[in-house]
């Protein structure tokens, strides 16, 4: 608790204890009671009637505040000190739960915050350490982060080696082993060796910045549930003020539970007040953020950033789930296999005119292709450089022209290629206008996505589809081996666009979500109802363009985001039909003067109470988790044609 909070339990335990010696005290004159009541009412609900005077004030009087001052103040107008105190009593211990309650999740989404780095530390020139504000590093900075230390920039290890832990930005407890030339993330801890970091970034767009920004305005966004209870409260509320006086008029009858005989407008204003009591919102407009906030802290613990409350509450109306494979089903690591000259030609030739003219890509196909080439690559034999969408990539290597990509670009320059029977990336080369010959260059799946596509069609998606750019053979192979129900080959990057349009329009009520890993799939992740991206362990661009992160790259994630989901929506709706069904119940049976103030009570705070409980279970996930972690699953050659964002 809070130190707030603990004064407020206290101020109930005072009042609660007053009233109790107040009962049992003998008669007293009426106007000494009063006085004597008034004191723990006022011990216990001075900030109550403060806030209601103050909506009177800003002319804004409907909220529960003001039923509860209207109740408790004509309860004690009509005698009723007991019932008086009894209602302001039990309505600020539904105030307590639910604060301990708010405290819970927001304290399961802060634990994020312990990320947020306080100094970096800089080497001078005599050896020591300077701690600085991690606001005045600038790009290129050597930082040192010591063990226990965390990572405080996002940079590449220049001088160390040691054991990350990462578990606050993937949800996993898996350390990380790096060493110089590794890329690093700010707000994992350096778990043993000292390491020497140079910053590619400043702070402010540094990985554990743009975390923090995302966590803090997920609040912004706000689901469709959260905006009608908002949208009935502000109606609700001052028609059941207005319809008190109706509802104490209308029957001129007394019953039991109207309390000691009285004067027969006593009755009514009596049966007023406890229809006020019953129908204060206090369930609805608390509980229902309460669990959407649950929800997105239970899914922040397991490595997974959720925007706001409307897309946990899209995804878990998703049915559809299409994906990108490159980064997102694969892992994105290409070598090459196999080189096929033509004959008479010479592999290492072929290898380096290909790695020569691929020289200015920063593709991990690209990257596989120098790297097969294992030398440094002399720029200066490289002219005349143009990346032809969905094609591949032309070049003048020591003067003569060389082409690398796919067979549409060598069916653009007029060359024949040679059917390839393996399944991979095939780069084809053709140098001084003759074709040259091929490079075979192979993915692997990730070792979860056939899991994750298990595990959504157990969370009830009817429909998996693929969208890439590989060759026909490569994406039927892919497709069969995961389970996916629908695949699309030879794409360029227009013809997702097209494609995610198409699913779109066949679709009815229900969402579709897109998976990807990045800045290559942009216009897509936009386009669609739910956009997930592969955190990349905090790529700029899934933060920046997606809905749903996953930290830590794992698609068998998917399936457990959307269980979340569709938990937190089910509380949601639980509670809205209990706290409306005993709402509407106890209206009647106060109109009819069935219910007294006690029901009422009950009605309120106790509805409060349960449907804040209620709530709370959206913050816990352990039971939707996978219990085996250990998931065999095959491994398999998969493709994408050509380098660069053109042939994803």
């Amino acid at each position: 608790m809070t130190k707030k909070q603990k004064k407020m339990l206290y101020r109930i335990i005072a009042a609660l204890a007053l009233v109790l010696v107040l009962k049992l005290l003998p008669p007293l004159p009426a106007s000494v009671e009063l006085l004597l009541y008034c004191i723990p009412y006022l011990v216990v609900g001075w900030d109550v009637l403060h806030k209601a005077l103050l909506g009177i004030k800003n002319r804004q009087p409907f909220d529960e505040c003001f039923l509860m001052a209207v109740a408790t103040v004509g309860a004690f107008a009509l005698g009723d000190y007991v019932e008086g105190c009894a209602v302001i009593i039990f309505y600020q211990i539904g105030e307590l739960f639910q604060g301990v309650a708010v405290g819970k999740s927001r304290r399961s989404i802060s634990a994020l915050m312990d990320i947020r780095p306080d100094y970096a530390n800089i080497e001078g020139e005599d050896g020591r350490l300077e701690q600085v504000d991690p606001d005045e590093v600038e790009i290129g900075t050597i930082i040192v982060v010591q063990p226990g230390e965390r990572v405080p920039i996002d940079g590449v290890i220049v001088e160390g080696a040691s054991t990350l832990n990462t578990a606050a930005l993937t949800g996993e407890s898996l350390p990380r082993d790096v060493r110089s030339g590794d890329e690093v993330i700010s707000g994992c801890v350096n778990m043993s060796g000292l390491l020497k970091v140079r910053t590619t970034k400043e702070f402010g767009e540094s990985t554990v910045s743009k975390i923090l920004d995302l966590v803090e305005n997920s609040s912004m966004k706000k689901a469709r549930a959260e905006n009608f209870i908002t949208r009935f409260a502000r109606v609700y509320t001052p028609a059941v003020c207005y319809g008190a006086p109706g509802a104490g008029l209308h029957s001129p009858h007394r019953s039991a539970a109207d309390g000691p005989a009285r004067p027969r407008s006593a009755t009514r204003i009596y049966r007023a007040l406890t229809f006020l009591v019953i129908s204060c919102p206090c369930a609805l407009v608390i509980s229902i953020p309460l669990s959407f906030f649950g929800g997105i802290g239970g899914a922040s613990a397991c490595g997974i950033l959720v925007k706001g409350s409307t897309y946990l509450e899209e995804l878990a109306d998703t049915r559809v789930v299409v994906f990108d494979k490159t980064g997102t089903l694969t892992q994105g690591t290409f070598k090459v296999v196999k080189v096929c000259p033509v004959e008479g030609g010479s592999e290492d030739s072929l290898v380096e005119a290909a790695a020569l003219a691929e020289s200015w890509s920063k593709h991990p196909i690209s990257l596989s292709i120098k790297a097969a080439y294992g030398k440094d690559i002399d720029a200066a034999r490289v002219t005349d450089v143009e990346e032809l969408g969905g094609h591949g990539v032309t070049a003048k290597v020591d003067g003569k022209p060389v082409a690398a990509g796919n067979a549409r670009l060598m069916a653009k320059l007029g060359l024949t290629v040679p059917d390839v029977p393996q399944t991979g990336t095939i780069v084809h080369v053709a140098i001084d206008g003759k074709y040259a010959g091929y490079l075979l260059i192979s993915d692997v799946v990730k070792p979860h996505s056939a899991q994750a596509i298990k595990g959504l069609k157990q969370a009830g998606v009817r429909k998996t589809v693929m969208l890439t750019g590989d060759a026909e053979p490569v994406a039927k192979a892919v497709s069969a081996e995961l389970g996916i129900d629908e695949y699309h080959a030879g794409l360029l990057p227009g013809d997702k666009v097209d494609r995610i349009e198409k699913l779109l329009a066949a679709k009815t009520q229900e969402m579709l979500a897109f998976v990807g890993d990045g800045i290559n799939d942009a216009p897509v992740l936009s386009r669609v109802d739910v956009g997930i991206a592969m955190g990349a362990l905090g790529s700029d661009a899934a933060i920046e363009a997606a809905d749903v992160v996953l930290m830590d790259d794992d698609p068998a994630k998917i399936a457990l985001a959307m269980r979340i989901a569709r938990r937190t929506k089910s509380i949601v709706y639980q509670n809205i039909v209990f706290a409306l069904a005993i709402k509407a119940a106890c209206l009647l049976l106060g109109a009819l003067g069935i219910a007294n103030m006690w029901v009422a009570i009950f009605a309120d705070v106790g509805v409060m109470v349960l449907a804040v409980l209620n709530a709370t279970r959206a913050l816990y996930t352990k039971d939707l988790q996978p219990k085996n972690k250990n998931i065999k699953t095959k491994r398999v050659l998969c493709v994408r044609t050509g380098p660069s964002l053109l042939y994803k």
